[in-house]
């Protein structure tokens, strides 16, 4: 059983790039904008950084033109090659 959260109704004015950063966080992780803005702010509130180091992500990310399947594929190789090339020890 879950308590109901309280919310409260907010009127803020945003630029274009902003609204589109939003919109494209809200896609990206399959919740409303509405969610992708409280995580956003919640994750800046636990770590002040945490914002540049998103920013630094997205920027490596977009250079690379990594949209989330190619993500995903790199992933899935990357984790099928350290597979193939871990070294099983015997215990001693």
């Amino acid at each position: 059983m879950s308590m109901a959260s309280i919310t409260v109704k907010s009127t803020y004015s945003l630029d274009v790039e902003s609204v589109r950063a939003l919109e494209n966080m809200a896609r990206r992780w399959g919740v409303s904008k509405s969610e992708a803005l409280r995580r956003a702010i919640r994750a800046v509130g636990r770590d002040p950084g945490a914002s540049e180091g998103l920013a630094a992500l997205d920027a490596l990310q977009q250079s690379l033109g990594l949209d989330p399947r190619a993500a995903a594929r790199w992933e899935k190789e990357a984790r099928a090659e350290r597979k193939t090339s871990a070294i099983r020890r015997e215990p001693r």
